[in-house]
């Protein structure tokens, strides 16, 4: 059994009153994750993880950076060329059949049914929107 007296308890006190004068430490706060949360469907941002109804989806970085930009946006109608200057990271004047590509995959892994998506939503000669006001029906 360690014991001690009193005036040893005021020197250990006396040392880390110092020590802490000389360090200073710094709270770390846990990094919040964000986490994009709609009906049978979770965007896990840091992680780049994709859970439809629990299970994760595998995306390519294409069909994860549009979802992301998608869903972001809850109900705004973006271009086809503001998702491809977003997502590729270059101008393009024929970007479309490269967007039509990625929509279509995605809606397959995303989509309980991916001829009639709840989630992404075609604006007819504009683009594309996330959409959720059917999704969970």
């Amino acid at each position: 059994m360690l014991t001690y007296e009193d005036s040893e308890e005021q020197e250990v006190n006396r040392i880390l009153s110092m020590l802490a004068e000389y360090i200073k430490l710094e709270v770390v706060q846990p990094i919040s994750c964000p986490i994009l949360h709609f009906p049978g469907l979770e965007i896990r941002l840091f992680r780049r993880r994709v859970l439809q109804d629990g299970e994760d989806v595998s995306l390519t970085r294409l069909e994860y950076s549009t979802l992301v930009l998608l869903a972001s946006n809850p109900g705004i109608v973006l271009t086809r060329t503001q998702i491809f200057e977003a997502v590729w990271n270059m101008d393009s004047d024929s970007c479309q059949s490269s967007i039509s590509t990625v929509i279509c995959n995605l809606r397959k892994k995303i989509e309980p049914d991916s001829k009639n998506p709840t989630y992404i939503k075609t604006v007819l000669g504009i683009g594309y929107k996330f959409d959720m006001r059917n999704a969970g029906e």
